[in-house]
């Protein structure tokens, strides 16, 4: 049999399975999920007016800033100066992973909404942001793209940047296009599980494909179901209890609350395949390692749960050590989306990175 009759016997295998014959452990882990206890938490509900930045190639950019409060209303500045001190001169960018979107943030943004300036954005393809062809679905290109950001929502003043998963790999990329800014615009970067190379692209695709369809045959397959995008995505809805077991299972360490799954869940879902399929050839080759020594110019925090399945804590750990003077933070137990399962480690690292960065701005 040719590889594309073996890859569409595997869709056809797996869409069997998500349309009738999902297995009795996969039914009893997704009951499992359902009752846990946990707060609810009102995801994706914290806005701001929307700001559209025009791509270099033309492609609309969905971005949200939140501005700093007026200090008399809240008290914000006695709880400004109390974590960050000098911080309200600084914008705090962040950007999102591969198919999240910019709520993602949630709770670094309830931590920080009022206290500083933060941009949050949905990266090319992503969340509310316009659709990007092929051609320009690149690691480079989102290093562009975080230039145009910077370039029309913070185009004065010191900035920190934070990226998670496929964000830090824009930021890298960012550093590399546009060096100069690293230490003079750029004075503090959050790295957070994310890599600069040495991906196992078939892992990327754990949360959102059957198991037959990773691995060793991965690269083939995204590219032969390339065509039949939408096959996918009726799969993933089709299959919702294979779908949210493995979210559970790839995203997260530990047993978290199940509206942290499902929140995960419908950002996984709601990224069409086809858009999965065109940043995915950028993973393989991935290799951007020799340049991050340069971010030592600035404060660097690097954090990553140490059960992360996707972008191993190796990664980080390479990264602090190929970083002159870098932070690492390890979160025990914690996967991929450290960012909430974490979200009281990550946001104290942040509170240091961006206590560090604003007294490196204003000494300069």
């Amino acid at each position: 049999m040719s590889r594309r009759g073996k890859v569409a016997g595997s869709l056809a295998g797996a869409l069997g399975l998500a349309a009738g014959t999902a297995a009795v452990g996969i039914v009893r882990k997704q009951r499992q999920i359902s009752r846990r206890a946990g707060e609810s938490i009102p995801f994706g509900t914290l806005r701001s007016e929307p700001v559209t930045v025009v791509a270099d190639d033309g492609v609309a950019l969905h971005v949200e800033v939140d501005e700093l409060e007026a200090p008399a209303a809240t008290g914000a500045m006695d709880r400004l100066l109390r974590r960050t001190h000098a911080a309200p001169r600084v914008t705090v960018v962040f950007v999102h992973g591969y198919c999240l979107n910019l709520d993602c943030w949630h709770f670094q943004r309830a931590a920080y909404r009022g206290l500083v300036r933060a941009v949050y954005y949905d990266q090319r393809s992503h969340g509310r942001s316009g659709n990007s062809d092929r051609a320009h679905s690149t690691i480079e290109q989102l290093g562009r793209d975080l230039h145009t950001v910077i370039d029309q929502v913070a185009p004065e003043g010191p900035v920190v940047l934070v990226g998670h998963s496929m964000g830090g790999v824009s930021i890298v990329a960012f550093a590399e296009q546009f060096p100069e800014l690293i230490g003079t615009r750029v004075v503090g970067i959050g790295l957070i599980s994310t890599t600069a190379g040495g991906l196992d692209p078939g892992r990327m695709l754990l949360p959102m494909l059957p198991a037959r369809l990773t691995g060793p045959l991965a690269s083939s397959a995204v590219r032969t179901l390339h065509l039949g995008h939408r096959a996918i995505d009726g799969l993933r809805r089709a299959g919702s209890a294979v779908a949210t077991v493995a979210t559970d299972r790839f995203a997260f360490g530990e047993a978290v609350p199940k509206g942290y799954v499902e929140f995960v869940d419908e950002m996984l879902a709601a990224t069409p395949f086809e858009v999965v399929a065109d940043f995915f050839p950028n993973f393989a080759g991935l290799d951007k390692f020799h340049t991050v020594a340069a971010l030592g110019a600035v404060p660097v925090s690097v954090i990553c749960g140490t059960a992360d399945k996707l972008t191993s804590i190796g990664h980080s750990r390479k990264l602090q050590s190929r970083i002159p003077g870098s932070r690492l933070l390890e979160c025990e137990g914690a996967g991929h989306m450290v960012i909430m399962e974490r979200h009281e480690l990550v946001n104290a690292e942040l509170d240091q990175l961006i206590t560090a960065a604003a007294a490196r701005a204003t000494a300069s």
